[in-house]
């Protein structure tokens, strides 16, 4: 580094280097600001962007207990809309639950699927996922079931995949497979925490004459 002796030649020397760069300075300046204006522009725009879409949701939620058919075409509409949102997820379960209360199961199935496709997170990935799985046995679309319940789900949704699993094999006459997933499902809830999964093991047991009950 040069040392300047005077105090002119410090103040030539800032004037030289400010001639030969001061452009560019102003230039970084220019685009570092226009970045930051920029950034929080954007965090802005999304922001307002996600309490318009929540507002939507929430009309959407308020017309689910009156006209059915306003509210199944303003629900469709906000999906295609919304895509790959939570709130696009939660509007197709809420429209598989529509459905199947009038027992309409092959349009349960399908808002089902796309609750799965864009759901942004794994819970919701896996309520949809073990829904489908239980409208495709009331189908009796069995392996499209037991396909579905393949999917990769976190671990807490395992006793729900493997009971689901046990009711398509018993659906098939497959008792030997019912029986193991339902004991690996009993295996991860507990009997005390699910009798209705006893019962089921305890029905499976008489049925196939095994003796006493099955743990």
């Amino acid at each position: 580094m040069e040392v300047y002796q005077t105090e002119e030649q410090q103040v030539d020397a800032i004037k030289s280097y400010w001639k030969d760069n001061g452009n560019y300075i102003i230039a970084g300046l220019a685009i570092g600001l226009l970045g930051y204006i920029g950034f929080n522009s954007y965090k802005d725009n999304q922001l307002a962007e996600e309490i318009a879409r929540s507002d939507a949701y929430l009309v959407i939620v308020e017309k689910s207990g009156k006209d059915a058919a306003e509210y199944t075409q303003a629900a469709d509409a906000f999906i295609a809309d919304n895509g790959q949102t939570s709130y696009a997820s939660l509007t197709a379960l809420s429209l598989a639950k529509e459905a199947a209360s009038h027992k309409d199961w092959q349009q349960t199935a399908k808002y089902l699927t796309t609750a799965i496709e864009s759901a942004p997170n794994d819970g919701i990935k896996g309520i949809a996922t073990i829904r489908l799985a239980r409208v495709q046995i009331q189908l009796a679309e069995f392996d499209k079931a037991l396909a579905t319940l393949t999917a990769k789900l976190p671990e807490s949704f395992t006793a729900s995949v493997e009971e689901t699993k046990g009711d398509a094999y018993l659906k098939q006459g497959k008792t030997e497979l019912a029986r193991t997933a339902y004991q690996a499902a009993l295996a991860v809830e507990g009997s005390t925490s699910s009798p209705a999964l006893q019962m089921k093991l305890d029905d499976l047991a008489q049925a196939i004459n095994l003796p006493g009950d099955v743990k």
